[in-house]
């Protein structure tokens, strides 16, 4: 559960939304706004990691089709530590459901996603 409410907390908050809307709405433009041009994200499913940059990520989101309907999300925990923050939470597309561990900086004043560590928790139908 993400219980709190602190400026930091609650920006920290809101960026995690706009992350699962942008998943779940398949929106390039939140990503390139949202990241960092230092993130990366990787892949633990599977004994292969897969690592791919802040272009690969947009690219790869710009590949697919927008889900309908509200978006599906679990925002489980967020935890701000001075410019520092974690958060966890499950984002659904079409076909599957994701787990993903998300860090975030204070950069110049904003909180930007610097990295991604996520795994598929689900590859049946979209929950929701």
């Amino acid at each position: 559960m993400d219980g709190g409410s602190h400026p930091d907390h609650d920006a920290v908050r809101a960026q995690a939304l706009a992350y699962c809307h942008g998943v779940y709405k398949a929106q390039p433009e939140v990503f390139e706004k949202l990241c960092h041009d230092a993130f990366h994200m990787v892949c633990a499913d599977g004994p292969e990691l897969q690592v791919w940059d802040k272009a690969a990520y947009l690219a790869r989101v710009t590949a697919r089709d927008a889900a309908d309907g509200d978006t599906v999300y679990d925002i489980e925990t967020i935890e701000v530590d001075g410019d520092m923050a974690r958060v966890k939470l499950r984002v659904g597309v079409p076909g599957v459901l994701y787990e993903d561990y998300l860090g975030f900086a204070r950069v110049a004043g904003e909180w930007k996603l610097i990295n991604k560590l996520f795994r598929t928790a689900d590859s049946s139908a979209q929950q929701g």
